[in-house]
């Protein structure tokens, strides 16, 4: 199960209740439907910008009320340009459901993590090869 935060903040700012500003409401929907999903047994991946503390220690709680495994993966493009071509890329395409702008991207309050997690390095590589080395290490056994 595939759980992308922009998605759902698209569908909150849509909905004729929205008045704003967002906060934490598009990461309190995905932690329900991830919570959801992990207590009937399906694996999911939740997609999300993930910047501060307190909502990485919010995907931990819900692997822990659901009793399941949790990955923490992080995924960077150290390529600053490439990065950029990349969102604003997805912006051409399909510009409202699309997510930040790159203006939004490099705004944004993001903090170190603090503790040990998986560092996907994406420059150079293609999602299909990103696939399969997390899917590597993840049958290896080394997460």
């Amino acid at each position: 199960m595939h759980i992308r935060i922009d998605s759902i903040e698209l569908a909150i700012r849509e909905s004729a209740l929205f008045e704003g500003p967002m906060n934490d409401a598009g990461y309190r929907v995905g932690y329900a439907v991830a919570e959801d999903n992990l207590r009937l047994g399906r694996m999911v991946i939740a997609d999300s910008v993930n910047p501060l503390p307190i909502t990485r220690e919010a995907w931990r709680a819900v692997a822990t009320r659901a009793q399941v495994k949790l990955v923490e993966v992080e995924v960077v493009c150290s390529d600053e340009q490439e990065h950029r071509r990349r969102v604003e890329g997805r912006l051409d395409r399909r510009p409202a459901e699309s997510g930040p702008t790159w203006a939004e991207v490099v705004a944004r309050d993001y903090r170190a993590w603090d503790r040990d997690h998986v560092v996907i390095e994406t420059a150079g590589r293609t999602a299909e090869q990103l696939v399969v080395t997390l899917r590597t290490m993840l049958g290896d056994g080394k997460l």
